[in-house]
């Protein structure tokens, strides 16, 4: 009986992992709410992790760049991937290497913002707001405002 439940969770797991990239974590939240065997559970994420099937740093990379895609800084990006329970140092390298943040930026900003910068002070805080609430840093946020970007 224990196999059966063994190639049902493993099943599952191949048909999460068939859609797109997840953490070990996403795995085994996923799974647990589909199976209360835990320790079947962990044999199978053991055992996807030794195939290289489940690989945390090979999903934190896929994960940066679509989120980077999308509009989003590197400091909510990072605090996305430790919810996920990818390590924190896997998270930075994979911020690092990803770079361009300040293009990131930019096009984010004119994404929304299509009239540009604006002149008003009020407005231009929210224009700073909006992209420190996506995640950007001081950095980012500077060189979208400072003469270097337009």
């Amino acid at each position: 009986m224990s196999d059966d439940i063994f190639n049902a969770v493993y099943n599952k797991a191949l048909d999460l992992l068939s859609r797109r990239e997840h953490s070990s974590k996403e795995i085994r939240e996923k799974l647990i709410l589909r199976f209360d065997d835990i320790v079947n559970i962990n044999s199978v994420i053991t055992k996807l992790e030794e195939n290289n099937l489940i690989n945390d740093t090979r999903f934190a990379e896929a994960y940066v760049s679509s989120r980077k895609r999308k509009g989003f800084g590197p400091k909510k990006i990072t605090f996305e991937l430790l919810s996920k329970g990818v390590s924190e140092s896997v998270a930075n390298r994979m911020i690092d290497e990803e770079g361009g943040w300040k293009r990131a930026a930019k096009l984010a900003f004119t994404k929304k913002f299509k009239n540009g910068l604006s002149s008003d002070v009020k407005n231009s805080l929210k224009q700073k707001s909006f992209l420190k609430n996506r995640g950007f840093g001081f950095k980012e946020i500077e060189s979208v405002f400072g003469d270097d970007m337009l």
